[in-house]
């Protein structure tokens, strides 16, 4: 009798009342429609992690790329033939896109595409560079992106950004760290968006800053100038070290072997040309 004349007071008022035969269900998912998504970006998922210990051949050049030689991983130029590409893919390589993010190259299609104000002091050493002035993202950006875009359209699954590793040099430009880190994460978003991976090149004494955003490291005389171990982090992260040696330093390559296998570095002896030959370790 209780019940039914509270019930019919709330029929009055207009209101529903609650079952005494119910309670809340403290697992309710009614709340939790209206939070925003916690979930990972669907990107994350979308471009090749490579692990550590895989083999590797780094050969910039034109079209004359020995697709036979046993890798796992190819590193090459990305304006090479796409039929090159698509060979290693048939073969089963996974295929790095050499670009310079850090200087201009006389020799490259997109080369007047570039403000006269971007270019700096010659690269010593490289006939036909000249440093960029990596603060003026704006207008590097259309370049750098199209370049991306032609990775991504070409089937590479990663790039190699060259010469990030800038703001130590005599560019002709004030640049910082803070410049080379914005850039170089500018970059990875980048790259990640378009489903490629991406690695560090060189830059030893950014890793704890970029480790998180960057898929793999290459690095280049590290066991000769003694800074392997700096890129430590990568092997810990279970991404992996591609070092290459020069052969024109005259280092002791079978010594560099011995620490790359402690580091579990995969180590290669090359000609600073980056030709087709190369020597790996035993």
């Amino acid at each position: 009798m209780r019940y039914s004349i509270i019930l019919l007071i709330f029929l009055l008022l207009g209101c529903e009342p609650a079952s005494p035969l119910l309670t809340p269900d403290p697992f309710s998912t009614k709340e939790s429609t209206l939070m925003p998504s916690t979930s990972t970006n669907p990107r994350s998922s979308t471009w090749w992690r490579p692990t550590v210990g895989l083999t590797w051949q780094w050969q910039i050049g034109n079209d004359d790329i020995d697709t036979a030689i046993q890798a796992d991983v190819y590193d090459i130029d990305l304006y090479v033939d796409q039929s090159i590409i698509n060979e290693l893919h048939a073969r089963g390589r996974k295929v790095i896109g050499y670009i310079s993010v850090g200087s201009w190259e006389d020799w490259r299609p997109d080369k007047d595409q570039f403000p006269p104000d971007v270019l700096g002091n010659d690269y010593d050493g490289w006939p036909g560079e000249k440093w960029l002035d990596i603060r003026q993202i704006d207008k590097l950006a259309p370049i750098m992106l199209a370049r991306l875009d032609l990775c991504k359209a070409k089937g590479f699954d990663a790039v190699e950004p060259d010469n990030m590793e800038i703001h130590t040099n005599d560019t002709g430009f004030p640049l910082t760290y803070d410049d080379q880190l914005k850039y170089a994460l500018w970059l990875a978003d980048e790259a990640h968006k378009r489903g490629l991976a991406i690695g560090v090149k060189n830059a030893p004494d950014q890793v704890k800053d970029l480790i998180e955003h960057f898929d793999f490291s290459i690095t280049e005389d590290a066991f000769f100038y003694g800074w392997a171990e700096q890129m430590n982090p990568f092997i810990e992260a279970g991404k992996p070290v591609f070092a290459a040696e020069y052969t024109d330093l005259g280092g002791d390559f079978a010594a560099y072997c011995a620490r790359a296998k402690e580091l579990r570095f995969s180590a290669i002896l090359k000609h600073r040309g980056l030709d087709a030959w190369l020597q790996t370790c035993p």
